[in-house]
């Protein structure tokens, strides 16, 4: 069994206060979940209102298959209009 791991961080220009950065990553958290079937989470930047860093897993049982995955899942983050993607960090174990 492999693991495959996202580390996600985005920049909100528009979010002027916790509760519109927390709106714009919830919608993206659940986009996320309903179109890859994954683990998803905010890990890191909770209080600060225009940063967010945002946790994906996903397991499989082959490397090619997880390197496929990552890429859409990266490919779909990047076409959102609602943030800019400031850092991506990718791991499989």
């Amino acid at each position: 069994m492999l693991i495959g791991t996202i580390n996600i961080k985005i920049f909100i220009p528009s979010s002027q206060s916790l509760k519109d950065k927390r709106r714009v990553v919830k919608r993206l958290i659940k986009k996320l979940q309903n179109k890859f079937n994954i683990s998803v989470a905010e890990i890191d930047s909770l209080e600060q209102w225009q940063v967010s860093e945002i946790g994906v897993a996903i397991v499989g049982n082959e490397t090619r298959v997880l390197d496929q995955q990552i890429s859409r899942i990266i490919d779909f983050i990047d076409e959102q209009p609602d943030f800019q993607l400031v850092n991506i960090v990718t791991q499989i174990l």
